[in-house]
């Protein structure tokens, strides 16, 4: 019996899809954009009391950003091929959206212990969170740039062969965790040192929330990425012992945490080197000197580079085979 041969498959079918995110990046670029050019031009919102919404891209400059994420976003959109080059760039324009909202840690940990303050602005917190949404698209952009044209699995990333499932934590990722361990610990030496009067526990629920906050992502956290225990519920929890944690409770909150960390202060730190070097340093009411600074702030980046490396590791070691490639 002949077989006849299979269709040849169509032109439309052959052809790859044209990938969707790209334009996702580009139709932001435009919008936000344009909210950016109306302020640049007639002024912007009040924001009280910091009277910004961004930090280190504004004005003009967060005009130029999303122009930036725009051209990216065209290239992404026009590339048969895979571009290294765009693919850094494109980072590297998110990395810079990312540090213009640097002040959404701030937000997150006011609402998050119920307590925004003073410095809070329903205004400037929507601004930020379209400008960190403009990061995340052009980071998935450019990932699925990657994916689709460097022929890596399009739904994990992975390539090469399979790999085992590690059995010990690597020793990087114990330092990373560590040295978020330090940070943190480094940061309440820093406070110890100029006193705790102006933060006492007893300020009400919020102060206590937050101090239990400080603890959990400075200690627990960390420790738990590098640890058994971050895998597999220890025995001395109630009702969970045995179970395996979901590897999102732990990766969700340490990637958010240091992300905003290594933003936040790493732009805290690139100002309070330009202010001691020109001796423009400003005190405010003088409660803490410029050495307290040059303590805290160090050990708030520390943490969170730390806090990040752990999460990496984490992620690493406890992610499964993927149900595309197998891998």
């Amino acid at each position: 019996m002949t077989t006849l041969p299979s269709p040849a498959p169509s032109p439309a079918a052959a052809r790859p899809r044209r990938p969707v995110l790209p334009y996702a990046v580009i139709a932001w670029a435009l919008l936000y954009g344009a909210v950016r050019v109306r302020w640049a031009l007639v002024g912007s919102p009040a924001f009280p009391p910091l009277d910004t919404d961004l930090v280190v891209f504004t004005g003009w400059w967060a005009v130029a950003l999303c122009a930036a994420a725009g051209l990216v976003g065209a290239g992404l959109a026009a590339a048969r091929s895979w571009r290294p080059a765009l693919a850094v760039a494109g980072w590297g324009v998110c990395a810079a959206v990312l540090l213009s909202c640097a002040l959404l840690l701030l937000d997150v940990v006011g609402l998050l212990i119920l307590d925004p303050g003073a410095a809070f602005h329903p205004g400037a917190l929507l601004s930020r969170l379209a400008c960190l949404a403009g990061a995340a698209l052009l980071h998935a952009a450019v990932l699925q740039h990657r994916r689709r044209l460097r022929g890596d699995c399009r739904r994990c990333g992975r390539t090469g062969a399979a790999r085992e499932a590690a059995t010990t934590v690597p020793t990087w990722v114990r330092v990373a965790a560590w040295s978020a361990v330090a940070g943190c610990l480094l940061r309440l030496a820093a406070q110890l040192w100029v006193g705790f009067e102006d933060v006492p526990l007893s300020a009400g629920a919020s102060m206590v929330a937050f101090e239990v906050g400080f603890l959990l992502a400075g200690v627990l956290l960390p420790l738990a990425l590098a640890h058994s225990w971050g895998v597999v519920w220890p025995g001395w929890v109630p009702l969970l012992a045995g179970r395996r944690i979901p590897r999102l409770l732990l990766l969700v909150p340490a990637a958010l945490f240091s992300v905003g960390l290594v933003c936040y202060f790493g732009v805290g730190l690139a100002q309070l080197t330009v202010e001691t070097v020109t001796g423009t340093f400003d005190p405010g009411d003088g409660r803490y000197p410029l050495a307290f600074f040059w303590v805290a702030e160090p050990a708030y980046w520390l943490w969170g580079w730390g806090l990040g490396g752990a999460a990496v590791g984490h992620h690493l070691r406890t992610r499964r085979p993927c149900r595309g490639c197998g891998r």
